[in-house]
């Protein structure tokens, strides 16, 4: 469907400055994909109380809080762990010396009948280190247990069931941290301004994204959620479909250069309101990439968001894929993210969506 030239469709409002009707508000979703909202409170408590709550809420999900943590916090973790983990048997394996009465007496020639428990823990350096050693299986055969002293038995049987458990999860946070397929979204880029333009006799809404990873991507999505303000300063959700070319409502199937996705501004779009008719509300635009990674078949997702003042028109971007003297394409990454008016353009800046137009730059 051909549509009105841009300055008839947009009422007036051909600029090549982005929007700036609005006041400022808080971002639902920030540039770079994290969740901008704070987890609700409970006005009735203290801070004491919803500091307690949101911990015990934390402490219930401890696998994930772990996993999300970032790898500093991760690291501190792992260490803090292990040694909180030896210095506390090593005050069991003090306190059950000094309750047997192994600390004063000679090790090498205890009394008659007196059996000790832990050879050669004499002190609490020596229990630290009985706790280390019994921790990583060291056995440098100095210290043992004694077989006639079932408390050591039974201490030694807690210590190596609760050390290993603990070395599982530890491992396992490692292992889902490096694994985690939101490592792999963390190499898609979106451009930091979506642009209003015409597109194959359509004015429509466009944006980039691009795959800074050698590294191709399969079954590439794109979808958003409209969130605008309505009424009582509710929140009303719409979502919006993106295309890519003549793909449809299929997905891209190889996500290898930057790719320029477009939405129909029609009279049936619910952004055709604020970006057509100019109203005031105001809006958020939260957009999703969802792809699979070609090796592991692992799912990854990006998002970004665009405010009215992030959206530009009658602009279009500047192509970003282009040939070199040999005839490979190349990507031009100071183009990912330029954009151009409509007036004329010198021989630099050649227009290309997905390669409509030409695909050289000069």
């Amino acid at each position: 469907m051909t549509t009105k030239s841009n300055s008839t469709v947009l009422g007036g409002k051909a600029s090549s400055s982005p929007l700036l009707s609005s006041p400022p508000h808080q971002r639902l979703v920030t540039k770079d994909g994290h969740c901008g909202l704070s987890p609700p409170l409970c006005p009735s408590d203290s801070w004491r109380g919803n500091w307690r709550r949101a911990l015990l809420l934390a402490l219930q999900d401890l696998w994930g809080l772990v996993v999300s943590l970032r790898w500093r916090w991760v690291l501190l973790a792992f260490c803090a762990s292990f040694l909180a983990h030896w210095l506390l048997f090593a005050c069991l394996w003090y306190l059950l010396a000094h309750l047997n009465g192994d600390l004063a007496v000679d090790h090498d020639a205890p009394p008659e009948g007196h059996v000790v428990c832990v050879k050669y823990i004499t002190s609490f350096t020596a229990a630290f280190s009985f706790s280390l050693e019994t921790q990583l299986t060291i056995g440098y055969g100095t210290m043992f247990p004694s077989g006639d002293c079932p408390s050591a038995i039974a201490l030694l049987a807690v210590q190596m069931l609760l050390g290993l458990m603990l070395e599982a999860f530890i491992t396992g946070a490692f292992v889902a941290k490096i694994a985690r397929p939101q490592k792999r979204a963390g190499a898609i880029q979106f451009s930091p301004q979506a642009v209003v333009g015409q597109h194959q006799g359509q004015t429509c809404l466009m944006l980039r994204a691009t795959n800074l990873l050698q590294r191709p991507l399969v079954d590439v999505k794109v979808s958003a959620v409209l969130y605008e303000e309505h009424e009582g300063q509710a929140l009303h959700q719409t979502s919006l479909d993106f295309y890519l070319d003549h793909l449809g409502q299929q997905p891209c199937p190889l996500f290898i250069f930057p790719l320029t996705f477009y939405h129909p501004l029609d009279r049936q779009s619910p952004l055709y309101p604020a970006l057509c008719e100019g109203t005031s509300n105001h809006f958020e635009l939260v957009v999703f990439l969802s792809a699979l990674q070609e090796g592991t078949g692992d799912s990854c997702q990006k998002r970004t968001s665009y405010l009215r003042q992030e959206i530009q028109f009658e602009r279009h971007f500047v192509a970003a894929l282009g040939l070199d003297a040999h005839g490979r394409y190349t990507v031009n990454t100071q183009h990912f993210d330029t954009t151009h008016s409509k007036e004329p353009l010198n021989k630099d800046c050649v227009v290309q969506v997905n390669g409509d137009g030409s695909d050289r730059m000069e």
